[in-house]
């Protein structure tokens, strides 16, 4: 007995780790953006008078998480002029894709929704270009602070990084739901405007923080890469222009790729994509419609505030971390199965919330039941993923199993105020659909969950 309690605090003790503070602040720069387009960006539709159609086709921005792939090469080589210089490669990145969201914050400070909807939408894809493309970087940071050979390290900073994500996200969410309210109880006409402002000045907070987030010391990548470059040169026969873009675009976009069936062999790497693809579906579908639906039966922005983001983000923070010891002790494979049954079993809350009408009491079981199951499914589905990638390809390689992951959440999940419509308004059997969803993922998993080696599955 001893012996357990014993192993499990060595397990916690993983977190002292000042690297874990570092991962932290990361990981809220990355979820801080969703604040913008997810939470305020649908709220701020809704209170303007469109459509729930409207509000979940507006989230097709987000497919642009799944695509920063794409570019992933570009930022794992180019350097910012004199940001690199002063900040480092990772860090310059990141910055300079905080100064485009803060400008876009001030463009939308400045716009009508119902009469420059275009417009709106535009800048809120601008925003979204921007935080996947952070996305990139600030993925390769927090996984570059810890070597590839601590497993533990790992999957703790995992943990922290969802943790951090939430508390950007949470904590943001809480700063512009109040913001508006103030506004508009103050009797500001463009309450939302002005919020935005408000959180411009998050940002703002959150790159002085950066400062203080240590980039490692240049490793052996980029050399490795030119290693790759050089030999796809060689088998090209001869050394031009023509033959040098070539091998760029072959060594950058390629060989991540092979590298990854190379490694797993192809069946299971396909098992390992599918799997990735269409883990969070069901979560992103209620996701997605959540703050519609709290709004619709009847819940102020200051319950959501407190109830959705306030009180879900300590849920989050604190099983996110158990999340991370469960992963470190029994594997990611059997905490994915684990938390992906939760998953599907929770959202049957929010149906039952639906058919019985607002209660706070209900609610606020529903948002602690979801967010516990999902600190434990992406702690787990983060840790995953950055065990499988190369480090001389860390960048592009986290980034295209990230953006699979993404794939299925956004674009799939664009169409859940059309599947509202189409149910008439039925929350309760959407919720229930949204259990389903799940189902299809831990199918994948089943089958590849002995051939996967990952810690102890």
């Amino acid at each position: 007995m001893s012996e357990t309690k014993q192993s499990w605090i060595d397990s916690l003790r993983v977190y002292k780790d000042i690297r874990m503070v570092r991962i932290l602040l990361l990981g809220a720069i990355s979820g801080f953006p969703w604040v913008l387009i997810a939470s305020s960006l649908s709220l701020w539709l809704k209170e303007e008078g469109l459509s729930r159609s409207t509000i979940g086709w507006a989230g097709l921005i987000f497919g642009v998480y799944a695509i920063n792939y794409l570019w992933a090469p570009i930022i794992d080589r180019i350097q910012i002029p004199l940001l690199t210089k002063k900040l480092g490669h990772r860090r310059g990145w990141i910055v300079l894709m905080q100064i485009a969201i803060l400008l876009s914050l001030l463009v939308w400070s400045f716009i009508n929704p119902t009469e420059n909807l275009a417009l709106l939408i535009t800048v809120g894809l601008i925003i979204a270009i921007a935080s996947a493309t952070q996305d990139i970087t600030v993925d390769a940071l927090r996984i570059e602070q810890i070597n590839a050979s601590e497993g533990k390290s790992m999957a703790a900073g995992a943990a922290m990084a969802v943790v951090g994500w939430w508390t950007g996200y949470k904590l943001g969410g809480v700063i512009a739901l109040f913001t508006a309210e103030f506004f508009q109880n103050m009797g500001v006409e463009d309450y939302w405007q002005s919020t935005f402002l408000i959180l411009g000045v998050v940002i703002i907070l959150m790159n002085i923080g950066l400062m203080f987030v240590h980039e490692p010391i240049e490793t052996d990548r980029q050399a490795k890469q030119r290693e790759t470059d050089k030999l796809i040169e060689g088998k090209l026969g001869s050394s031009n222009i023509i033959t040098n873009f070539i091998a760029y675009i072959t060594g950058t976009i390629g060989g991540p790729i092979i590298s990854f069936f190379k490694k797993n062999g192809f069946a299971i790497a396909v098992g390992i994509l599918g799997f990735v693809f269409l883990f969070k579906i069901g979560e992103a579908f209620l996701g997605r419609m959540s703050i519609v639906f709290y709004k619709e039966i009847g819940f102020s922005k200051g319950q959501i505030a407190i109830y959705s983001k306030g009180l879900g983000w300590i849920t989050t923070v604190v099983f996110t971390l158990l999340g991370g010891v469960m992963a470190m002790r029994a594997g990611t494979i059997k905490t994915m199965f684990f938390a992906g049954g939760l998953m599907a079993l929770t959202n049957l809350l929010f149906a039952l919330l639906a058919w019985t009408g607002k209660s706070e009491l209900l609610f606020a079981i529903a948002v602690i039941a979801d967010d516990i199951t999902a600190a434990f499914a992406t702690v787990a589905f983060v840790a995953f993923i950055s065990l499988l990638v190369d480090r001389t390809y860390t960048a592009t390689q986290y980034a295209l199993l990230a953006s699979i992951g993404t794939a299925g959440r956004t674009t799939l999940a664009s169409s859940s105020g059309a599947l509202v419509d189409w149910l008439n308004g039925d929350w309760g059997t959407f919720f229930v659909l949204t259990t389903i969803m799940v189902i299809p993922s831990l199918i994948c998993l089943w089958f590849i969950r002995h051939k996967v080696k990952i810690g102890a599955n």
